[in-house]
């Protein structure tokens, strides 16, 4: 008889769950119709209008965002598939859900990076997330930071180096790829403890498997068709994902055992002089000591077996990601916006001569805060071309966006692409003005009109380690160059992958000794 009662409970818990579901659906798809956005089609939603060129989706989205900000205020409904979103490009609207911190959690689109970046700062959210911020923080304190400016040093000034012989017959040079190994070297020291030798091998596969990955996310993420595990893991589009995955946990994972061969030798290795260095004349030098990310997460490891070798693959992954195709980007497009206007690398000059003068020597920590004008290059570079040009909340409560309802559990886009567009907070927001960031007129702005690395409490925990990287590499570059760009901005094609990256991977400029 008891037997006989457990399939009409199960079905009824099943019918329970599904009309839940079902309830849930209809509520959200009530209330985000409400908003205004572009027609969409029964299943696909606005799938059909998007391009499958990224470059000219990109700018097709910047229309439509164009428009509706002018219609709405920075708010459109869209369709993903059969998923609303609703997309936020204003600072007022951004406020309310980056200052949350009940909207902590990620978008399902983020579920596509969870295989290679498993559960990590990025991609987990609720207890998990804030228990992992909390241990992770301290990684980042400014003394650490500190020890990692000689990475910083030595590798820019390999950069440098490399570049000096394109000066010789001033043929244009593409500065991508040069940028993305020099920051990959510097992601690898500082968070693994060894170079990958990017800057000597050129034909780098983890540099190409990153650049791989976030195309094929991009284009999954596009098509709610290919969201379904078991038909995108049957097609070649998601064979050659677990290819590409293949490729960068085997970089990652073999760099940790090394590291944990290295510290059961002497378990103090990661803090003794490395005095296989070579100074700018070419003599050994004794660095500074200093330890690598990975080396704190391993020491939390042994006092914490719960922080497993898993969660650290994780992190490291993230690190190897976040700190080093968002930087290269960053970087990039700073030195092609410079090469553009000379006028602004006029100013840049004036401000290296006056901390440098004629010396050679490292950057240090106290050069960088003397270097203002070129913090605000940096942040106009990042306003106009934000390496991150989109991130997804979830909603774990229902919010008020103009006096409507954006019910809980609705996937919202934030734009920060869109939003460093508004013409209210950036007049002529095409235009590259860095003085936008000078003190008198940056505190004018809403606190949340520009959010580069996010904001709130999810706001990004590395962003000064990549202002000091992206200073010091650029500072190494400016004393020694003037550059003047060979492609216009549209001709290096612009587009938002993961990242705001050239479509072809092309930055042409050319190169001139100041000295």
């Amino acid at each position: 008889m008891e037997y006989g009662l457990v399939l009409p409970s199960v079905l009824l818990i099943a019918f329970v769950a599904l009309a839940s579901m079902i309830v849930k659906a209809i509520r959200i798809f009530v209330f985000i119709s409400k908003f205004e956005g572009p027609p969409a089609l029964p299943l696909v939603g606005n799938a059909h209008t998007f391009k499958s060129d990224q470059r000219e989706f990109f700018v097709d989205m910047r229309h439509l965002m164009d428009e509706y900000r002018a219609r709405s205020g920075g708010l459109m409904r869209m369709w993903l598939g059969p998923v609303p979103a609703l997309v936020l490009y204003k600072a007022k609207h951004m406020e309310v859900v980056l200052n949350s911190t009940r909207h902590i959690r990620k978008g399902y689109i983020y579920k596509f990076l969870e295989p290679w970046l498993g559960l990590g700062l990025l991609t987990s959210s609720g207890q998990k997330w804030f228990h992992r911020r909390k241990l992770l923080t301290p990684t980042f304190h400014f003394s650490i930071l500190q020890s990692f400016l000689d990475v910083f040093n030595e590798q820019s000034m390999i950069l440098v180096k490399k570049l000096e012989e394109f000066t010789e017959n001033s043929a244009p040079v593409n500065i991508f790829p040069l940028i993305t190994y020099c920051v990959l070297d510097i992601i690898c020291i500082t968070a693994m403890g060894r170079s990958s030798n990017a800057q000597g091998d050129e034909d780098n596969e983890y540099v190409k498997a990153v650049s791989r990955m976030s195309e094929l996310l991009t284009v999954r993420g596009k098509n709610s068709l290919l969201w379904p595990d078991f038909i995108f893991k049957k097609l070649e589009i998601g064979k050659e994902h677990d290819r590409t995955l293949k490729i960068l946990h085997d970089a990652t994972n073999k760099m940790i055992q090394e590291r944990l061969q290295d510290s059961t030798k002497d378990s103090r290795s990661s803090c003794k002089d490395d005095d296989d260095g070579s100074g700018g004349d070419g003599s050994v030098t004794r660095r500074r000591k200093r330890i690598a990310f990975l080396d704190l997460l391993l020491q939390m490891h042994r006092e914490d077996a719960s922080f497993t070798l898993d969660d650290i693959r994780e992190e490291v992954d993230t690190f190897m990601f976040e700190g080093h195709d968002t930087t290269a980007a960053a970087a990039g497009w700073a030195i092609f916006l410079i090469g553009h206007h000379p006028d602004v690398q006029a100013r840049l000059h004036m401000e290296m001569d006056q901390v440098f003068g004629d010396s050679l020597r490292p950057v240090t920590s106290d050069d960088l805060s003397r270097l203002p004008y070129l913090t605000c290059v940096i942040k106009e570079t990042l306003r106009i071309l934000p390496s991150v040009p989109s991130i997804f909340r979830k909603l774990d409560e229902d919010i008020i966006l103009d006096g409507k309802v954006v019910p809980k559990e609705t996937l919202v886009a934030l734009s920060i692409y869109g939003l460093h567009q508004d013409p209210e907070e950036f007049p002529n927001p095409d235009r590259f003005d860095p003085d936008r960031f000078l003190p008198e007129n940056a505190e004018k702005r809403h606190p949340y009109a520009y959010v580069p690395f996010s904001a709130g409490p999810r706001n990004c925990i590395g962003q000064k380690f990549a202002m000091m990287e992206e200073k010091t590499l650029l500072a190494s570059i400016l004393r020694k160059f003037s550059i003047k760009s060979v492609q216009t901005v549209e001709e290096a094609k612009p587009a938002g992958q993961l990242i705001i990256r050239p479509i072809e991977g092309s930055m042409l400029v050319k190169l001139s000794r100041r000295k």
